[in-house]
């Protein structure tokens, strides 16, 4: 069994208690389900309707690639846009690059911090990040990767996945599928809003309901 089939394998099972598996994309991002090796795999509860509770503060950790051990509070204080992605995911690979062309542009003079979460073998995303030249940090994990967004009060989980989290630590929204262009204008002027003070959290998280 190869290893983006064991990973797609223990997805399922991990999210089987009452959640139905299955590939996920929306109309205008038809892109998302095609991948080389294995199709990412998606998961949403039995309510499909059901919204994830963002009231709660994100706060996890997890070992980086060098086995360090990285407290979500590091970047507490920053805008931060949490990405869950893995080596085998295509459309993962495709977000990289403005990934972090947006940590290059913005992180110093907007206060932004992309943190990706790589859920996936360890030697296999040393080897990419070699190839890749991440300019953000990388986490690394496979249950305990899936658990920081369910304690953060997420109810559903895909590949590739993003977290888009307030300065004070508050889940903002989340959006499942390739991150484009658009919206990381659209979250770089949310993340200014609450900055300058144009946007509480509730017209924030108004704002990135159009993600």
């Amino acid at each position: 069994m190869n290893k983006s089939v064991a990973i797609t394998i223990a997805l399922v099972l991990l999210l089987a208690g009452g959640i139905v598996g299955y590939f996920t994309t929306k109309e205008q991002q038809t892109t998302v389900a095609e991948v080389d090796t294995a199709a990412p795999v998606a998961a949403v509860p039995a309510s499909a309707s059901e919204e994830p509770d963002r009231g709660d503060i994100v706060s996890f950790s997890l070992n980086d690639i060098d086995g360090q051990t990285r407290q979500f509070s590091e970047w507490q204080g920053k805008g931060r846009l949490v990405n869950f992605w893995a080596t085998w995911c295509a459309p993962c690979r495709r977000e990289i690059p403005l990934l972090k062309s947006t940590q290059e542009a913005h992180g110093e003079g907007d206060n932004i911090q992309v943190i990706g979460i790589a859920v996936d073998f360890l030697e296999d995303v040393a080897a990419y990040a070699e190839e890749a030249q991440f300019n953000y940090p990388i986490l690394v994990g496979q249950e305990d990767a899936m658990a920081a967004a369910e304690n953060a009060g997420v109810n559903f989980l895909g590949l590739p996945f993003t977290m888009i989290v307030a300065p004070g630590g508050e889940l903002l929204n989340t959006h499942v599928g390739e991150i484009v262009e658009s919206h990381i204008e659209l979250i770089v002027d949310v993340f200014r809003g609450l900055e300058d003070g144009r946007l509480d959290l509730d017209g924030a998280r108004a704002a990135l309901d159009e993600l």
